[in-house]
């Protein structure tokens, strides 16, 4: 897969006549809102044989051909650049496919081998139906490795809604979060409507993972988590309701997400975090935390100083990074997940903990702020596709913020009320799917299930090998 900007003018056709694509694929592929009408900075996900690169800060045209074991000349002239030194964050790459011109007595296991990929591997990439039936002079594309990992993704979709998601992605999931079960002011656990969905997880080969919290959408919760943690009696309440529910329901571990928690109650958390592997791991359940996004240990707020990485990164199986948000829905417009704050997060996690204990976190949906800001006033949240089809509605240019590694965009409604737009396209996630390969992190976590994003699972297929645990 490579990834097309549009240029002014552009057209459809003429893009599906560069790349060789029929024009009806690049359509189903990109589920694009309007096929007659592209925008000035979308982003469109071509099927090829070629592989994606977007450049991020730092890097020359020189390293991303080490990189990839290719020549910078044939990346200046597959990318058509006539200056290597003019590459910017943001600029997609086309990185030249490996082609291998079969000799005399080789075979396919040979090729394989000396490629460091599989037969099977090349079969499919050349559509080859018998491996035994290739001959000298054969011209072959080789498949680049791609890295084996993890992926959860969290839903609180209603049971439904979330069947049918996970219907549609389960098979790219090693692991399926329903939000969440409440802690009450007791330690058990309030009620949820989850089988249907622990069922469709099943089907799909995602082991279904129980997740906790002590907040809603109304309340932090930060009373409610002390109450629970500064008490024996309730934290054992607590834990011996996850136990029966999981039993009773089928879950393989839990993930807990206690956020708001006060900060004089950090070590508290952490005896808890204690205490839930010592019971589970026994019982053949493992036990893993969400984190909220820190790039230091002394980083103040309540959101913060509770969430000891060093600790959880110790007891916890691993840990998911709440890399999201910035863009707050009650906050001033900006990128949700820009890739230099979350780079920044993953750099500290790495320094107190290591790389396979850690989920990125991704976000899948979008956000529209009226102009000017008040603060206080809230953001619509919707998918990507809608943030697209909101965008050619408006005929919008999409920009591109080199820093963040974001698009975003600007239009003025029928009200006359001028909105500013962030969301996701194929080169922000392709981004961060480079800098979880980069620092080979575990996996990708998504929150959350419920905003279509046809294009993210195109390249996360294409990117990785997806683990499933069973």
């Amino acid at each position: 897969m490579i990834i097309h900007v549009v240029q002014s003018g552009e057209t459809l056709g003429q893009v599906a006549v560069r790349y060789h694509v029929p024009p009806n694929i690049l359509v189903s592929i990109n589920q694009l809102p309007d096929p007659n009408r592209l925008l000035i900075g979308q982003s469109l996900v071509i099927p090829t044989a070629e592989t994606a690169h977007i450049v991020v800060s730092g890097e020359t045209l020189p390293s991303i051909a080490r990189q990839y074991g290719v020549s910078t000349d044939s990346l200046k002239r597959i990318n058509r650049l006539t200056d290597s030194n003019r590459i910017y964050p943001g600029l997609a790459l086309v990185i030249p496919t490996i082609r291998h011109r079969v000799q005399p007595g080789e075979t396919l296991a040979h090729i394989a081998g000396r490629y460091g990929t599989t037969v099977q591997a090349i079969s499919d990439a050349n559509a080859i139906k018998d491996p035994d039936l290739i001959y000298q002079g054969m011209e072959l594309v080789i498949p680049r490795q791609k890295p084996m990992i993890e992926v959860n993704a969290y839903t609180y979709q209603s049971s439904s809604a979330a069947v049918e998601s996970i219907n549609q992605v389960g098979r790219l999931l090693t692991y399926l979060a329903p939000f969440a079960y409440r802690i009450t002011e007791n330690g058990t656990l309030e009620r949820m409507d989850d089988e249907a969905m622990i069922s469709a997880s099943f089907a799909q080969k995602a082991v279904p993972m129980m997740s906790i919290t002590n907040f809603t959408a109304t309340a932090t919760g930060t009373n409610l988590a002390h109450t629970v943690l500064a008490t024996p009696e309730y934290r054992e309440n607590l834990i011996s309701d996850v136990i029966r529910i999981m039993r009773q329901k089928g879950y393989r571990g839990l993930n807990i997400d206690f956020e708001n928690v006060l900060p004089a109650d950090r070590e508290l958390y952490n005896q808890f975090l204690y205490q839930a592997v010592n019971r589970l791991h026994p019982l053949g359940y493992f036990v893993t935390s969400a984190l909220a996004p820190k790039t230091s240990a002394t980083q103040a707020g309540v959101l913060y100083e509770a969430h000891d990485y060093e600790a959880h990164g110790r007891i916890a199986d691993f840990v998911v990074l709440m890399t999201y948000e910035w863009g707050y829905r009650l906050g001033p417009p900006q990128a949700i997940s820009p890739i230099h704050q979350m780079r920044r997060v993953v750099h500290y996690a790495l320094s107190v903990m290591p790389a396979e204990k850690i989920f990125l976190g991704i976000q899948i949906y979008a956000r529209d702020w009226l102009l000017p800001h008040v603060q206080g006033q809230s953001a619509e949240t919707f998918s990507m596709q809608e943030a697209v089809r909101r965008a050619v509605q408006y005929n919008a240019v999409i920009h591109y913020d080199p820093v963040a590694q974001s698009p975003f965009f600007h239009y003025t409604d029928e009200q006359g009320r001028r909105h500013e737009v962030w969301f996701e396209d194929a080169r922000s996630t392709l981004a961060k799917f480079q800098m979880a390969k980069h620092y080979r992190l575990r996996g990708i976590s998504y929150w959350a299930l419920g905003y279509p994003y046809p294009q993210n699972w195109i390249l996360l297929e294409d990117t990785f090998n997806i683990r499933k645990l069973i």
